[in-house]
This record gives structure tokens, C-alpha cells and sequence, in this order.
């Protein structure tokens, strides 16, 4: 056949033409001949000469498929007891066979219905013509004749089948699956080739209507449920059902639908009972019943504002469990029993959060405000809270040799805990002090069970708050490597100068800075003849090596090996530089008053008072007369003791944190909160020039809050020492500050 235009006769042409359109769009046998020639009767028609028969043969199909659906109508309107079944059927016949329609004519879209239509920026932008009149493909025509002919009349019927149907399936009676999806599908499909608004029939016929019917259902069911079951068994029962209506939505309705559906069940189930499920939640939270507060969860989680009350609760009960378990410590061990108690409250109820509350950041942060309360808890507003001393003390426990026979493993977990509840203490600043002094004593003693366990610690501190919070305890390592290389170097000198010191001597070059040691326990000591030579060659070496720096020795954190030939065999005891001076002084004496020895050590007299009682206590030296010391007391060596030990170590105090020493922490920190505060106004003020008294009370506390929480009248109090200093001035407007440069 030829492909120039020709003249064409419309009538035979349409007649032959229409009898396979009737076969197609009915899904009858169509031979591969015929069809070809009625694709080739198409594009004749189109390409005619001399005029274009492309517009009537659009008319002439849109009329047939017109009468077609009218004629299916009727069909399914006969038969009222199966219509969705009989409507189904001609839906999926029609549907497939308007698909093949449209390939058959596909030269007159593409050649002539595309030609005649009007751009989108046309149609936008000022052509009066509107969408809905303009040609359409035959495919789409064919759908649209389906919704405006088929879907409109039969609109209610099909509803209330469709209702029912569902309603059905609800009460667990048997439906046809496939037909409720193919019915609601038909309301998205005839507008699927739409580029904007596909679903707007769907929603507007069919998914509104569905959402009331389905708020009407749930709203009764939700009524009949509360009636026979108790809190745990509705929920339950609410849950099943929403895993019901979940897999219900997926076999009927489109996926847009989901969770409007989920949504209006929620809100008549859930929603609409949220007095009831709140009221069961403060018990459900007290008793721990992970089921119910899984399933109080997985219910209340999607509404709005669902969760409030059941976050409350628990940061309550938290709280409250976790005062219970710290109110009643016993008095041996205190810090172990704080500090466990604490982690074994934060361990049980973060276990909870994650594996019955979805691990919900809402309750998580409810455990960390609880926790912080029970870390900061006060009986009172005056009373200082000891949760960062003893906390530092737990530590200190952990990371001494005397550690409970745990090993490193142990000890790194346990450490690794100790951050948890660190996290939550308000005053950082006060676990530094007491840290900072314990750590001091342990790397100067020589208590530390690994230095790596204590590097390891500063270093979990560093990432807790910083590596300014954590500045000094670094020197203070750095300090311990120093004199390792010091006293090699030393030992070197004294091999080069030929100095036999007589003794093994090693020490401690401490930064005055970094170590939290102070100058408040040294006192007048003259040093012994033995350790002279030693002193004096160091304090000689040193010099030479750091020309301008100057030792401070501090002998009351000194000890040294004795040993003792005087007694029936010989020991070696190791002792404080104090009392082995004290000793030293029988070489020549077996008995000397105190007034004696007070004279020949120069030691302060409350120092050697002390010294000689722990002598004494151990049995070293003898006292006459017992009782008080005074001026005339005579001590004298103890050639009867015994040990069954021949190397042993005088147990001090020194080792121990007394009350004066604790009250001298708490005043320390006081003191460097004072300087912090105004190095922090001082800082703000120079970058901002001028700012207002409460802009600039925020700024600070937010700048202190890593190490701890300033009150207003602190920060008021620095505010003024900074005026008095002229740092600070006030402007002619009272509430506000002006940086004096």
C-alpha cells in the first residue's frame, strides 16, 4: 500500500475501521492481517487529500466508545446483588482493551491529537481554552468517557458495596481481595494519565468517604473495647487490630492512602482515649512492665503530645529509684556504693529505653535529666554536694595497687562507667581538685597499678570536657617522664665528677604550676648528714642544666629505705623522710628527750609530735612517761622489737584525706571559680564592647556550664571586683556594662 495521501472514503473506511475497534476494546481475536490494515486505515485517514480526516475520525471514536460505555452501564446496573463482581470484570476487560485501542491509533495522537493540543505554558499563561476540553490520546479518552459515564452514576452504589465489603473483612467475615483492589484501583487508574493531580477523583470520591467510615468503625470498636478489657488487654488489642487495618490497606487501597488510614485509626483508637491511657501510664511506669510500656509506646509515639505524660513519669521514677538507692549507703566503702549504685540505675533503665521504649531520644534525655538530679542531689541548699569528691575517690580506689584483685580489663570498664556518671556532675571543676590532688599522690608514691590505666582515665576526661579541663593532670604525667630522664642524667654527673653519694637517691622535678601540692605543709627540717651530699650535688646539677629556676624541696612528701642493724636481725623499713631523720638521730643516743629532738631536726613541733606517734605506735621507739608529749618526754629505741617480717613499710596518714584537707579543696575551688568568672566577663566584654547585665549573665553561665553552674550572685559579685579593678565600667544606662580598654 502506498503511504502519499489519496483520497479516502470516510464512510467504508470508518465501517471496516469500527468493526475492529469493537473487537479490541472487547478483548475479541483480531487477526495480525487485520490489524495491520486498520493501523494502515488510521494514518490513510489522517494523511487524506485533499482535506484531513483526522478530526472525524476522532469524533466518530469518541462517539462509539460513548455508546460502548453506556451500553457496559446498563450491563452492570442490571445486576444489583453482583455489581462490584460485574463492574470488575468490565473495568478490567475495558481498561486492557482501551490500552490496545490506543496503540491502534496511535498515529493520529501522535500526528494529529498532539498537534492540536496546547502547551502547558499556553494553558497557564493566558489561552482561554481549559484543559478538560482539549483532545485527548484515545487511551484517554477512553478513560475519561469511563469515569464520566461509568464511575459518576454508579458513584454511591459502588461506595456502599465497597463499604460493606470492607466492613466485612473487618469483622472477619470472608471478601474477594482482588475485587475490592480492582474496584478502588479503577478510581485511580482513569486518571493516571494526568500529569498533575492523578489521585484528585480518588481522594475526593472515594478516600474521604472511606476515612469516615472507617473513624465511625474504630470509634465504636474503640467504645466496645474499653467496655470489656482492662489497660493492657485494650492496648493489646489495639495493636493487633492496627496490624490488622495495616495489612488491609495494603491489599485494597492506593499507597497515598496508608497513612491517612493509619492516622484516623490512631486518632479514634488512641487519640480520642488519651486521659484513659494516660492515667494507667504512672503505675505501668512504677511496676517496670516492659509489655505494657512497649505497647503504651508503640500507641502513644505517633499521636501529638502522645508521650508527655509517659516521659514524665519515667524521669520521676527514675529519679526517685535513683535517691532510694543512694539514701541508704552504708558507712565502709561509700564512694564504691555511690558511684555502683548510680551506673546499676543508669544501666537498668537505659536497657529499658532501648529494648522497650524504640531506644527514643525523648526518654533518653529523661534518664540524663534524672540522672542529673540524683548525681547533684541536695538535702539542702547550703550543703555541698559530694557527689564529684566521692566519685574521685571511686576512682582513685579503681586505679591504686590495692584495686580489689580486679585486673586491667575490669579496671577499664569500670573506669569507662565512672565517665557516665561524670557526665552528670554540675561541679566539674570540684572533681578536677580532688583528682588532681589523688592522682599527685599516687604517681609520687608510687600507688598507681598502670600508668597506662591512668592515662587511659585523663584521657576519657579530655574527650568528657576538653583538654583544658584536663591541662594540668597531662603536666603532671609529662612532669613523672621528665625525671626519669633527670635521674639518669644525674647519675650520669655523678659518675663523671667521681661523686659516691653513699645512697641510692632518685627524685621528683614537680612543675609548681601543674601539681595541686601548695606551699602550706612545709615547715622548717634540717636535712641529715646522709642526705646532704646528695642535696647538694642534685641542687649543683640542676643549676648547671636550667640556669634561673628555682628547687623548692618538699620533704614532708619524701620516704626513703632504712635500714635497721640495731636490733636482733637486721630490717629494711620504709618510712617518711621525717621519721627516718627522727630515727637517724639514735645512731648515737638510745634515748632522747623531745625537747632534743625538736632541736637537733628543727621540725616544727606538731610535725614531730605526729612523726614520733607513729614511732611509737609501731613500736620502733618507746615513750616515757605515756600519755601527752611534752618538752621533758623521753623516747627510747626499742632493741626488743621484732618482725616477722624482715622489709616493711610505716603505714602514714599522710596518704589520706583529712577534713582539713577536704575544706581546703572546697576553698580552693571557690578561689578559682572567682578568677574563672572574671576571666570569662573580661573575655566577653572585649569581643562585645557593651552588653546588657542579663545578655551577659547568659554568656557566662554558658561558658562555665562545661565545668560548673554559676549562681547569679557570683557572677554579680565578679562583675563588681572587675569594676572595682576598672576591667569593667558602667554606662549612663545602669543595666548596661562598657569594656574599659
Amino acid at each position: 500500500m502506498s503511504l502519499k495521501p489519496r483520497v479516502v472514503d470516510f464512510d467504508q473506511t470508518w465501517k471496516n475501521l469500527k468493526e475492529t475497534v469493537e473487537g479490541v476494546i472487547q478483548l475479541g481475536i483480531v487477526q495480525r492481517g487485520t490489524w495491520n490494515d486498520r493501523f494502515l486505515d488510521v494514518y490513510a485517514l489522517c494523511v487524506a487529500f485533499p482535506d484531513n480526516l483526522g478530526e472525524k475520525l476522532y469524533e466518530e471514536t469518541k462517539l462509539f466508545l460513548e455508546r460502548h460505555v453506556h451500553n457496559l452501564y446498563k450491563d452492570v446496573c442490571d445486576t444489583d446483588e453482583n455489581m462490584l463482581v460485574n463492574y470488575q470484570k468490565t473495568w478490567e476487560r475495558f481498561s486492557e482493551g482501551s490500552s490496545y485501542l490506543d496503540q491502534l491509533y496511535r498515529y493520529l495522537n501522535q500526528q494529529y491529537i498532539k498537534k492540536q493540543r496546547l502547551s502547558e505554558a499556553d494553558v497557564q499563561y493566558g489561552f482561554a481554552l481549559e484543559t478538560n476540553e482539549q483532545l485527548m490520546d484515545i487511551g484517554e479518552l477512553a478513560l475519561d468517557i469511563w469515569r464520566k459515564q461509568m464511575i459518576k452514576p454508579l458513584q454511591q452504589q459502588l461506595l456502599h458495596l465497597t463499604f460493606k465489603e470492607i466492613r466485612r473483612d473487618r469483622n472477619g467475615e470472608s471478601t474477594n481481595h482482588h475485587i475490592l483492589h480492582s474496584v478502588v484501583n479503577s478510581f485511580v487508574e482513569v486518571e493516571k494519565y494526568k500529569k498533575k493531580q492523578q489521585l484528585k477523583l480518588y481522594q475526593e470520591i472515594f478516600e474521604e468517604k472511606f476515612l469516615e467510615e472507617t473513624g465511625q468503625y474504630y470509634k465504636q470498636e474503640a467504645a466496645k473495647l474499653l467496655q470489656e478489657y482492662n489497660c493492657s488487654q485494650y492496648m493489646e488489642k489495639v495493636l493487633a487490630r492496627l496490624g490488622e487495618e495495616t495489612i488491609r490497606s495494603r491489599k485494597f487501597l492506593h499507597p497515598s492512602s496508608y497513612p491517612t488510614v493509619t492516622n484516623e485509626f490512631q486518632q479514634r483508637m488512641v487519640a480520642d482515649h488519651m486521659k484513659f491511657l494516660h492515667s494507667e501510664c504512672r503505675d505501668k511506669v512504677r511496676e517496670e512492665s516492659t509489655e505494657d510500656l512497649a505497647r503504651m509506646y508503640e500507641l502513644l509515639r505517633p499521636v501529638t503530645n502522645g508521650l508527655g505524660i509517659m516521659v514524665q513519669e519515667l524521669e520521676l521514677h527514675i529519679k526517685e529509684t535513683g535517691l532510694a538507692a543512694i539514701s541508704n549507703l552504708k558507712r565502709e566503702n561509700i564512694p564504691a556504693q555511690f558511684v555502683e549504685s548510680i551506673q546499676a540505675v543508669h544501666k537498668r533503665f537505659l536497657e529499658m529505653i532501648k529494648n522497650t521504649l524504640g531506644n527514643d531520644q525523648v526518654f533518653t534525655k529523661a534518664l540524663d535529666k534524672a540522672c542529673t538530679a540524683i548525681v547533684n542531689h541536695r538535702h539542702s541548699p547550703q550543703e555541698i554536694c559530694r557527689s564529684p569528691e566521692l566519685l574521685a575517690k571511686y576512682a582513685d580506689t579503681l586505679l591504686k595497687k590495692s584495686s580489689r584483685g580486679l585486673n586491667e580489663s575490669d579496671i577499664e570498664d569500670k573506669l569507662t562507667q565512672c565517665i557516665i556518671v561524670f557526665r552528670y556532675i554540675d561541679d566539674k571543676d570540684i572533681f578536677q581538685k580532688f583528682y588532681a590532688r589523688m592522682l599527685a599522690k599516687r604517681l609520687i608514691h608510687g600507688l598507681s597499678m598502670s600508668m597506662d590505666l591512668e592515662e587511659g582515665m585523663i584521657n576519657r576526661l579530655k574527650q568528657a570536657c576538653g583538654y583544658e579541663f584536663t591541662n594540668k593532670l597531662h603536666r603532671m604525667f609529662t612532669d613523672m617522664t621528665v625525671s626519669e630522664d633527670l635521674n639518669t642524667k644525674f647519675t650520669d654527673y655523678c659518675k663523671q665528677k667521681s661523686t659516691d653519694l653513699g645512697i641510692n637517691f632518685s627524685i621528683y622535678v614537680l612543675t609548681a604550676g601543674a601539681w595541686p601540692l601548695g606551699q602550706t605543709s612545709l615547715s622548717n627540717f634540717a636535712i641529715p648528714q646522709e642526705l646532704e651530699k646528695s642535696v647538694n650535688s642534685f641542687e649543683q646539677f640542676y643549676g648547671g642544666n636550667f640556669n634561673g629556676r628555682k628547687l623548692t624541696w618538699l620533704h614532708h612528701l619524701c620516704s626513703g629505705e632504712l635500714k635497721v642493724n640495731c636490733l636482733k636481725k637486721p630490717y629494711i623499713v620504709t618510712m617518711t623522710t621525717y621519721q627516718m631523720t627522727t630515727l637517724l638521730m639514735f645512731n648515737t643516743y638510745t634515748s632522747l628527750q623531745f625537747q632534743e629532738l625538736l632541736t637537733n631536726t628543727q621540725m616544727a613541733e606538731k610535725e614531730l609530735t605526729k612523726t614520733l606517734q607513729s614511732l611509737v605506735e609501731v613500736k620502733l621507739l618507746k615513750q616515757e612517761p605515756e600519755g601527752q608529749i611534752t618538752e621533758k618526754t623521753v623516747f627510747v629505741l626499742n632493741l626488743e622489737y621484732s618482725n616477722k617480717r624482715t622489709k616493711f613499710k610505716i603505714s602514714t596518714a599522710m596518704q589520706k584525706e583529712t577534713t582539713q584537707e577536704i575544706e581546703l579543696t572546697h576553698r580552693s575551688v571557690d578561689d578559682d571559680r572567682k578568677l574563672y568568672l572574671q576571666a570569662a566577663i573580661v573575655r566577653i566584654m572585649k569581643a562585645r564592647k557593651a552588653l546588657k547585665h542579663n545578655i551577659l549573665i547568659q554568656e557566662v553561665i554558658s561558658q562555665s556550664r562545661t565545668r560548673f553552674t554559676p549562681t547569679n550572685s557570683m557572677i554579680k559579685k565578679s562583675i563588681e571586683a572587675l569594676i572595682d579593678k576598672q576591667y569593667i565600667d558602667r554606662s549612663s544606662n545602669a543595666d548596661t556594662y562598657v569594656y574599659q580598654a
